[in-house]
């Protein structure tokens, strides 16, 4: 009976052993951008399956942009292709919406009651609503900043230290780094990929995309005229050659650009590229209108597409973890994007104190009162909508096309693509 005993206790140990000890949810995560994200969703989810051992994250092959994720997400949208959980660019949020592919989170909020603890403000989660309806929880969020090779600025007379606050100084000194020669040129705009940084400068002159009640385009008036003729005036005055935007990205690491407009969301990898080659500094973005200009906020945000009840449960937990706190404290360091969390920025735990010691990314935290939501057209072209501008944006540059030509073809074109009521 003693033996017997004790072989029952080894087997009962040994049973337990392998069996489980909770009921293990998988989620399937979908994500854009591996350039900028891959090391932050692993670090965010490494540590999250460490706090929840009963949730287990995996990921689906990234999306190299926001226009491939959102299209990807469209295609796989009610098949067993189709990931738990989003992250999808602020601007295609209405795509989503629009085809009720992403799960409603506005009563899970209410039904959380406590949020702004949590660090969501009401301006916070707004960035990822469409029409009042929570669709999914800010994640990265950007504004356009100034990159600026101080050595080049310095050699063509200018003070490293007072960097430009006009476009007029930009293209100035951009022209006079160009006259530097040895294969040198004065600006990198990036205008291609996506309608944001062309949004930057019809923005910060006050203008916006469509009328009000979205039924015409507005991008063709003064301020989109204004915007157009700067982006010639780079090109003219200012030594913007027709750069790729991998080539530009290249040329400015090499030192062979004095300055680079783009998102802060890249400065990490711009640190890393440019390493010791010279004095790499930030600067805010000049705006046409300093007193109604704003700036688009770029960036991502987490949406959950699962319809299971139980997954639903986890994804939320996920989704929560990833926008919260510690998900900031690793997205800022990890990439460059401003805090999304205002816990995160407040918190001498999370990011307290790296701003202050690490001035490259403050240009884009002092920049945060003047964002507004990146624009989402309307309808179904979206994305065809977007490539219309880019298309006649690159007309401009390459010289094929003047710049009011070019802006009231793309006006013609989007007016062609809106949904009318």
């Amino acid at each position: 009976m003693k033996h017997f005993t004790k072989f029952l206790a080894a087997a009962t140990l040994s049973m337990a052993a392998a069996l489980p000890a909770y009921a293990e949810t998988t989620l399937t995560v979908h994500y854009p951008m591996p350039g900028f994200f891959k090391d932050v969703m692993d670090t965010v989810s490494k540590k999250f399956m460490e706090e929840n051992p009963d949730i287990k994250i995996q990921f689906a092959a990234p999306s190299a942009t926001y226009e491939d994720g959102i299209q990807l997400i469209l295609r796989q949208a009610g098949t067993s292709e189709m990931p738990d959980l989003t992250f999808i660019g602020l601007n295609r949020l209405r795509m989503l919406d629009a085809r009720n592919v992403a799960v409603d989170l506005t009563p899970i909020v209410q039904k959380e009651g406590n949020m702004a603890e949590q660090g969501f403000s009401d301006t916070i989660l707004k960035l990822a609503q469409v029409n009042g309806k929570q669709v999914g929880l800010a994640f990265a969020t950007s504004n356009p900043i100034m990159y600026y090779n101080a050595d080049l600025v310095k050699a063509a007379g200018g003070d490293p230290d007072n960097p430009p606050k006009t476009w007029d100084e930009v293209i100035a000194l951009g022209g006079k780094i160009k006259a530097l020669g040895n294969g040198v040129d004065g600006i990198d705009f990036r205008w291609q990929g996506d309608d944001w940084m062309f949004s930057a400068l019809l923005f910060g002159a006050g203008g916006s995309m469509l009328s009000p009640d979205e039924q015409k385009v507005a991008f063709n008036g003064p301020e989109g005229q204004k915007a157009v003729d700067l982006i010639a005036r780079m090109v003219k005055e200012g030594g913007m050659p027709v750069f790729t935007k991998p080539a530009g990205e290249q040329a400015f690491a090499a030192g062979k650009v004095g300055f680079e407009f783009q998102t802060t969301g890249a400065l990490v990898n711009t640190i890393k590229n440019v390493g010791k080659k010279f004095d790499l500094r930030t600067a805010k973005i000049p705006l046409i209108d300093p007193e109604k200009g704003h700036l688009p906020t770029g960036g991502n945000a987490v949406v959950i597409l699962t319809h299971d009840t139980a997954k639903q449960e986890a994804a939320w937990k996920f989704a929560k973890f990833a926008a919260g706190p510690y998900g900031a404290s690793v997205v800022v360091p990890g990439t460059g994007y401003v805090p999304n969390n205002e816990l995160a920025a407040k918190s001498a735990e999370y990011l307290g104190d790296f701003y202050k010691k690490n001035p490259l990314f403050q240009a884009g935290l002092s920049q945060m009162p003047l964002m507004v939501p990146w624009y989402a057209f309307p309808g179904s072209n979206g994305v065809k909508v977007t490539q219309t501008i880019v298309d006649n944006l690159s007309r401009i540059v390459d010289g094929s096309a003047e710049p009011k030509e070019a802006l009231d073809d793309a006006a013609a074109d989007v007016e062609g693509m809106l949904p009318r009521s």
